[in-house]
């Protein structure tokens, strides 16, 4: 019989089948390195964790449409309320680390873990990606209070123990927060009047139920016509805005805070994935556009900053907070 006749064995030859095998092995490591490089695939998900309308709501807003065109992909906007802004919180650090869900938030997500009985901590389960935001903080009072610098309303409140209140956006908020700490360096003694928001607090403080509050930018057209009082601001320079108010360590005090927004993301997301996320907020913020955005809200971009750098700053105020809050005793009710 020819051997031509003979049937070719199906078998591979074992050289053949390494080579085979190691290009398959190739092939898949360029299909996962092109899938990695091709972030972002689809849309991107950024959660404010307050309402429409408020600062971080406005200022995520502004940045989304821009950071899509930058990533090549729709950023869209998503506001989840709830319990003090830990809905939102809660449902960014539960998502999965994959890029597609980012949270931009404001200083609840560093104040709310002394408050509340939180499932997580938000220091472990999100990574700070990069800061957008700082707004300018006004100590206003209603027209009709007999006083005009920040010496005159201490000296005041000390004569007229437990007789001033003062309005907040609730438990917990930055302006009870900055409050707080008013009254332990001057020790006055003022009620606390929590709202659902800081509208409220405006439309009181403007009819005269409420007697002062730490405005975060609501008040500047009041200020400028004269109907509520402006007596000092708590940040570390004068505000553009009104550079004849006094800083309150200028008044005489030590207190300075300021409100500070920024973007984060769960934390097991991939590193190229934060790097470039946050390069491209810290361009975004510096432009005119955004610059503009910011002014309207008595604010500015915050100093651009790497993760670390902007993790690292978090967390110092993180600390203060904490402190403050557990020395002040405050209890969400």
């Amino acid at each position: 019989m020819s051997d031509r006749l003979l049937p070719r064995s199906t078998v591979p030859h074992p050289a053949r089948l390494s080579i085979a095998l190691a290009l398959a092995a190739a092939a898949a490591v360029a299909t996962g390195t092109a899938q990695a490089q091709a972030w972002p695939a689809k849309p991107i998900r950024m959660i404010v964790n307050f309402a429409a309308g408020g600062s971080t709501d406005v200022i995520a807003r502004s940045m989304a449409p821009r950071l899509g065109e930058a990533l090549g992909q729709q950023v869209v906007v998503e506001n989840r309320v709830g319990a003090g802004g830990n809905i939102g919180i809660e449902a960014v650090a539960r998502s999965a680390p994959d890029g597609y869900t980012l949270l931009h938030s404001s200083d609840a997500i560093l104040i709310n873990p002394f408050l509340y009985d939180m499932p997580l901590d938000p220091a472990k389960e999100l990574v700070a990606v990069a800061p957008t935001g700082r707004a300018a903080i006004f100590l206003v009072t209603r027209a009709g209070l007999p006083v005009k610098t920040l010496p005159e309303f201490i000296a005041y409140a000390r004569a007229n123990p437990g007789k001033l209140n003062y309005g907040s956006a609730g438990n917990g908020s930055l302006q009870h927060v900055a409050t707080e700490m008013l009254i332990r360096e001057t020790k006055i003694n003022v009620v606390h009047v929590p709202y659902k928001g800081s509208q409220q607090v405006m439309v009181d403080l403007l009819g005269g139920q409420v007697d002062f509050t730490f405005d975060l930018g609501a008040s500047i057209e009041h200020i400028r016509s004269d109907k509520v009082r402006l007596l000092a601001v708590p940040s570390a320079a004068r505000s553009p805005l009104f550079p004849n108010a006094p800083t309150m360590i200028e008044a005489g005090t030590s207190m300075t805070i300021a409100w500070l927004s920024g973007v984060y993301a769960p934390a097991a997301t991939p590193r190229d994935v934060v790097l470039r996320v946050n390069r491209e907020i810290n361009r975004i913020m510096q432009t005119p556009e955004a610059r503009a955005t910011l002014s309207s809200m008595a604010a500015e971009p915050a100093t651009p900053a790497t993760p670390e750098e902007f993790g690292a700053s978090q967390q110092k105020a993180r600390e203060r907070f904490g402190a403050l809050v557990k020395e002040a005793n405050i209890r969400v009710k």
